[in-house]
Protein backbone atom coordinates (compact mmCIF):
# COMPACT_ATOMS: atom_id res chain seq x y z
CA UNK A 1 0.00 0.00 0.00
CA UNK A 2 1.59 3.11 -0.93
CA UNK A 3 1.79 6.21 1.25
CA UNK A 4 -0.86 8.00 -0.50
CA UNK A 5 -3.33 5.72 -0.65
CA UNK A 6 -5.44 5.68 2.40
CA UNK A 7 -7.45 2.74 2.39
CA UNK A 8 -10.59 2.03 4.68
CA UNK A 9 -11.92 -1.27 5.90
CA UNK A 10 -15.80 -1.88 5.47
CA UNK A 11 -17.30 -4.75 7.40
CA UNK A 12 -20.46 -5.70 6.23
CA UNK A 13 -22.40 -7.31 9.19
CA UNK A 14 -26.17 -6.45 8.66
CA UNK A 15 -27.13 -9.72 7.38
CA UNK A 16 -29.82 -11.94 8.79
CA UNK A 17 -28.39 -14.71 9.65
CA UNK A 18 -31.48 -17.03 8.56
CA UNK A 19 -29.42 -20.04 7.62
CA UNK A 20 -27.85 -20.00 11.06
CA UNK A 21 -30.93 -20.13 12.70
CA UNK A 22 -29.90 -17.54 15.33
CA UNK A 23 -27.28 -14.43 15.21
CA UNK A 24 -23.99 -16.00 13.85
CA UNK A 25 -21.88 -12.82 14.75
CA UNK A 26 -22.98 -13.51 18.41
CA UNK A 27 -21.71 -17.28 18.37
CA UNK A 28 -18.92 -17.89 20.90
CA UNK A 29 -15.68 -19.26 19.15
CA UNK A 30 -12.92 -21.54 21.41
CA UNK A 31 -11.70 -18.82 23.48
CA UNK A 32 -14.75 -17.09 24.11
CA UNK A 33 -14.63 -14.21 21.36
CA UNK A 34 -17.31 -13.83 19.04
CA UNK A 35 -17.36 -14.44 15.56
CA UNK A 36 -17.71 -10.71 15.22
CA UNK A 37 -15.15 -9.85 17.63
CA UNK A 38 -12.28 -12.16 16.08
CA UNK A 39 -13.35 -10.57 12.71
CA UNK A 40 -12.93 -7.11 13.73
CA UNK A 41 -9.79 -7.66 16.11
CA UNK A 42 -7.50 -9.64 13.04
CA UNK A 43 -8.57 -6.23 10.80
CA UNK A 44 -7.53 -3.44 12.96
CA UNK A 45 -4.04 -5.20 13.76
CA UNK A 46 -4.23 -4.47 9.51
CA UNK A 47 -5.97 -1.58 9.10
CA UNK A 48 -6.62 1.19 11.60
CA UNK A 49 -10.01 2.78 9.74
CA UNK A 50 -12.74 0.57 10.19
CA UNK A 51 -16.41 1.16 9.60
CA UNK A 52 -18.83 -1.62 10.40
CA UNK A 53 -22.11 -1.63 8.90
CA UNK A 54 -24.93 -3.02 11.17
CA UNK A 55 -28.30 -4.18 11.56
CA UNK A 56 -30.61 -2.43 14.47
CA UNK A 57 -30.76 -6.13 15.52
CA UNK A 58 -27.46 -6.84 15.83
CA UNK A 59 -26.32 -3.63 17.25
CA UNK A 60 -28.84 -4.31 20.34
CA UNK A 61 -27.92 -7.66 20.72
CA UNK A 62 -24.21 -7.28 21.43
CA UNK A 63 -21.62 -4.87 23.13
CA UNK A 64 -19.78 -2.86 20.32
CA UNK A 65 -18.01 -0.34 22.50
CA UNK A 66 -15.15 -0.80 22.79
CA UNK A 67 -14.34 -2.15 19.23
CA UNK A 68 -12.93 0.84 18.49
CA UNK A 69 -14.95 0.98 15.08
CA UNK A 70 -17.23 3.21 13.89
CA UNK A 71 -20.43 1.54 13.91
CA UNK A 72 -23.06 2.84 11.19
CA UNK A 73 -26.37 1.18 11.76
CA UNK A 74 -28.40 0.59 8.34
CA UNK A 75 -31.93 0.96 8.90
CA UNK A 76 -32.58 -0.73 5.29
CA UNK A 77 -30.07 -3.85 6.13
CA UNK A 78 -33.21 -6.35 4.98
CA UNK A 79 -32.76 -4.97 1.33
CA UNK A 80 -29.31 -6.87 1.08
CA UNK A 81 -25.43 -7.18 0.75
CA UNK A 82 -25.73 -4.70 -2.11
CA UNK A 83 -27.53 -2.48 -0.59
CA UNK A 84 -25.11 -2.85 2.31
CA UNK A 85 -22.32 -2.25 0.79
CA UNK A 86 -23.64 1.12 -1.25
CA UNK A 87 -24.22 2.67 2.20
CA UNK A 88 -21.18 1.52 3.49
CA UNK A 89 -19.17 2.97 0.34
CA UNK A 90 -20.92 6.21 0.45
CA UNK A 91 -19.36 6.87 4.13
CA UNK A 92 -16.02 5.75 2.53
CA UNK A 93 -15.25 9.08 0.21
CA UNK A 94 -12.50 10.20 2.17
CA UNK A 95 -10.49 6.78 1.38
CA UNK A 96 -8.85 6.21 -1.69
CA UNK A 97 -9.82 2.53 -1.83
CA UNK A 98 -11.86 0.21 0.57
CA UNK A 99 -11.28 -3.04 1.55
CA UNK A 100 -14.66 -4.73 1.93
CA UNK A 101 -14.38 -7.65 4.68
CA UNK A 102 -17.14 -9.98 5.72
CA UNK A 103 -18.24 -10.00 9.57
CA UNK A 104 -18.79 -13.53 9.33
CA UNK A 105 -15.38 -14.78 8.65
CA UNK A 106 -13.30 -14.84 11.81
CA UNK A 107 -10.41 -17.09 10.39
CA UNK A 108 -8.37 -14.92 8.37
CA UNK A 109 -5.11 -13.82 8.87
CA UNK A 110 -4.27 -10.52 9.70
CA UNK A 111 -1.05 -11.02 7.81
CA UNK A 112 -4.26 -11.77 4.81
CA UNK A 113 -5.95 -8.33 5.80
CA UNK A 114 -2.48 -6.20 5.47
CA UNK A 115 -1.36 -8.15 2.24
CA UNK A 116 -4.50 -7.37 0.09
CA UNK A 117 -4.43 -3.85 0.95
CA UNK A 118 -1.17 -3.17 0.23
CA UNK A 119 -1.67 -4.51 -3.31
CA UNK A 120 -4.68 -1.65 -3.40
CA UNK A 121 -4.19 1.82 -5.47
CA UNK A 122 -7.09 4.24 -6.38
CA UNK A 123 -7.82 2.51 -9.81
CA UNK A 124 -7.55 -1.20 -9.16
CA UNK A 125 -9.59 -4.37 -7.60
CA UNK A 126 -7.50 -6.59 -5.96
CA UNK A 127 -9.31 -10.11 -5.20
CA UNK A 128 -7.23 -12.86 -3.02
CA UNK A 129 -6.97 -16.45 -4.14
CA UNK A 130 -6.79 -19.47 -2.57
CA UNK A 131 -5.41 -22.64 -4.83
CA UNK A 132 -7.47 -21.43 -7.62
CA UNK A 133 -10.76 -19.94 -5.90
CA UNK A 134 -11.47 -16.77 -5.26
CA UNK A 135 -12.38 -15.50 -1.76
CA UNK A 136 -12.82 -12.29 0.50
CA UNK A 137 -11.81 -9.96 1.14
CA UNK A 138 -11.92 -7.98 -2.14
CA UNK A 139 -10.60 -4.38 -2.30
CA UNK A 140 -11.50 -1.68 -4.62
CA UNK A 141 -9.99 1.37 -5.78
CA UNK A 142 -11.53 4.90 -5.55
CA UNK A 143 -12.48 4.72 -9.39
CA UNK A 144 -14.69 2.22 -8.44
CA UNK A 145 -16.83 3.84 -5.65
CA UNK A 146 -19.13 5.62 -7.65
CA UNK A 147 -20.93 1.88 -9.07
CA UNK A 148 -20.72 0.05 -5.65
CA UNK A 149 -22.56 3.45 -4.27
CA UNK A 150 -25.11 2.34 -6.50
CA UNK A 151 -25.40 -1.31 -5.92
CA UNK A 152 -29.02 -2.76 -4.73
CA UNK A 153 -30.54 -6.00 -3.41
CA UNK A 154 -28.24 -8.82 -3.32
CA UNK A 155 -26.01 -7.61 -5.91
CA UNK A 156 -22.74 -7.30 -4.66
CA UNK A 157 -18.96 -5.88 -5.84
CA UNK A 158 -18.53 -9.28 -7.68
CA UNK A 159 -20.15 -7.70 -10.80
CA UNK A 160 -17.82 -5.21 -10.84
CA UNK A 161 -14.61 -7.69 -10.74
CA UNK A 162 -16.33 -9.46 -14.19
CA UNK A 163 -17.22 -5.76 -15.52
CA UNK A 164 -13.36 -4.34 -15.38
CA UNK A 165 -11.49 -7.88 -15.82
CA UNK A 166 -8.75 -5.48 -17.32
CA UNK A 167 -8.25 -3.69 -13.87
CA UNK A 168 -8.27 -6.43 -11.41
CA UNK A 169 -5.39 -7.73 -9.78
CA UNK A 170 -5.51 -11.89 -8.42
CA UNK A 171 -2.94 -12.15 -6.04
CA UNK A 172 -2.00 -15.75 -4.74
CA UNK A 173 -2.39 -16.47 -0.46
CA UNK A 174 -1.35 -18.73 1.53
CA UNK A 175 -4.53 -18.56 3.77
CA UNK A 176 -7.50 -20.68 2.85
CA UNK A 177 -9.51 -19.29 5.38
CA UNK A 178 -10.20 -16.28 2.73
CA UNK A 179 -12.85 -19.22 1.45
CA UNK A 180 -14.08 -19.63 5.57
CA UNK A 181 -17.35 -17.81 5.14
CA UNK A 182 -19.89 -18.82 7.81
CA UNK A 183 -23.43 -19.85 6.95
CA UNK A 184 -24.67 -22.37 8.94
CA UNK A 185 -23.84 -24.27 12.89
CA UNK A 186 -22.35 -27.23 10.74
CA UNK A 187 -19.77 -24.46 8.81
CA UNK A 188 -18.78 -22.70 12.20
CA UNK A 189 -17.75 -26.20 13.86
CA UNK A 190 -15.81 -27.45 10.50
CA UNK A 191 -13.82 -24.15 10.19
CA UNK A 192 -13.08 -24.45 13.86
CA UNK A 193 -11.65 -27.72 13.78
CA UNK A 194 -9.71 -27.11 10.40
CA UNK A 195 -8.32 -23.86 11.93
CA UNK A 196 -7.52 -25.54 15.32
Amino acid sequence: MSTNVKVKALVLAAGSSKRFGSRKLIAKLPGGETVLRRTLNRIKLALPNVTVISSIELYSSISLSDSHSEIEIFADSHKGMGASLSHGIKLSQKSNACLVCLADMPFIQTSTYREIASKLTKNNIVVPVYKGKQGNPVGFGERFFRELASLSGDKGGRTLIEKYSDSTSYIDVDDPTILYDIDTPEDLEKYINLTS
